[in-house]
């Protein structure tokens, strides 16, 4: 303790003689006694739980403190003394609150403890003062200097509380940040269960990936599920624009899926598909496939469902298969120009979709319906009989379902 803290630096002003302070040592049990009675009366987080062995260890611990408390201001030169008491106790104090913060008590409990401590230690300790005679202003002095120690007592409780609480809480953070990871990455079961209950998660049934720029996660995240998972990982392929943040989202399926969309417009964000909690990352590898794919969004507010882009995503896991099938299936548009190649390429897409219903075609292509006709009697004329075998439509189908962009002009 350093001189300018109140209790060793006031002590050298209080005059407690040699008896007095015998005298007060003496009954320090029966006040122990007493407090911890009354603690435990008053304090119902202490009601029924200091008992046994448990209440001989806190009565020693009164016993203590009031003993160090006694032996400060029995010492003129204690500030200056490096063997002051004060520091054991000042350290004594602060397990203590840290010990209420891993028992999963707040303070509320222990300051409360302090309090009626204090009163009935004083009110035990003047009785003995007053009997012996001692002069009313050192009485005074006394009991200031009595609270001022409390006070220390309570402050060093309450930073071993919050520093236990922000050690406990950095390393729950850092259990949470490696079992994200872990799912992210795929890990067995077993070993993502062992980090939930390390990390104190409660494993839900679902989870889903979300991506989305950070520097709108903190308004989404006031919105989620507390159990949700965030990642820091870098994300796959190139550089994005921005900072990208991974949430693992609990439970989202059917109306909370609508819910979560809901909540992510605007954002930019990017929903992969609900998996079970422990398969979550296919979640993962179909959210980043449809981020680097560029899929088109149904608005530009809403977010990016991978639910309603299954086909393109189908078709993008072999490009080079995709390609291929495009090559062997369009040879027949191979000798055409280009410009003329994609216009025929286009129509047979939308006859294909549309079963042949030629003012469907049309439409769909913003033409008329004898332009249809000419174009598909071109295609015919190109293909014959090979359109009625059913191998061909299929392939023409998945080659055509998601159309290469036209050729430049010139």
């Amino acid at each position: 303790m350093s001189e300018e803290s109140g209790t060793g630096h006031r002590a050298a002003h209080l005059e407690l003689d040699a008896p007095m302070a015998a005298r007060l040592l003496g009954v320090l049990p029966a006040v122990a006694e007493r407090t911890v009675t009354a603690i435990t009366a008053e304090v119902p987080a202490y009601s029924g739980t200091l008992t046994g062995q448990m209440r001989a260890k806190i009565e020693n611990a009164v016993r203590i403190a009031l003993g160090t408390f006694l032996q400060l201001v029995g010492r003129p030169h204690a500030a200056a003394d490096p063997s002051t008491p004060l520091a054991p106790a000042l350290e004594a104090a602060y397990a203590l609150g840290s010990g209420e913060a891993r028992s999963g008590r707040s303070m509320d409990a222990l300051l409360a403890a302090y309090r009626v401590g204090a009163r009935v230690a004083w009110r035990e300790v003047s009785t003995t003062t007053v009997r012996a005679g001692l002069a009313a202003t050192t009485v005074a002095e006394f009991a200031e200097l009595m609270f001022a120690y409390i006070d220390e007592l309570s402050a060093a409780s309450v930073a071993g509380h919050a520093d236990e609480l922000a050690s406990v809480g950095r390393a729950r953070q850092r259990y949470l940040e490696r079992l994200t990871q872990q799912l992210l990455a795929g890990e067995a079961e077993d070993v993502l269960r062992r980090s939930a209950a390390r990390a104190d998660w409660p494993p839900p049934q679902t989870l889903t990936v979300v991506l989305l720029p950070r520097s709108g996660l903190r308004t989404v995240l006031t919105a989620l599920s507390p159990h949700t998972l965030e990642s820091g990982e870098d994300m796959p392929g190139p550089e994005p624009a921005e900072e990208l943040a991974v949430l693992l989202v609990p439970d989202v399926h059917g109306g909370r899926r609508r819910q979560l969309a809901r909540v992510l417009r605007g954002h930019r964000a990017v929903l992969g598909p609900a998996r079970p909690w422990h398969r979550v990352a296919g979640s993962y590898e179909r959210a980043t496939r449809a981020l680097l794919l560029g899929l088109p969004r149904d608005d530009a507010d809403a977010p990016l469902d991978t639910e309603r882009h299954l086909a393109r995503l189908l078709l993008s896991t072999d490009p080079e298969a995709l390609a291929d099938l495009r090559a062997q299936v369009l040879e027949p548009f191979a000798a055409l120009p280009s410009a003329t190649a994609h216009r025929l390429a286009e129509t047979l897409r939308a006859w294909l979709l549309h079963q042949g219903r030629r003012d469907d075609v049309a439409a769909a292509l913003f033409v008329h319906p004898q332009t249809v006709r000419y174009r598909m009697a071109q295609v015919r004329e190109l293909y014959g009989d090979r359109l009625l075998d059913p191998q061909t439509v299929l392939d023409l189908t998945l080659a055509l379902a998601v159309l290469p962009p036209p050729p430049e002009p010139g």
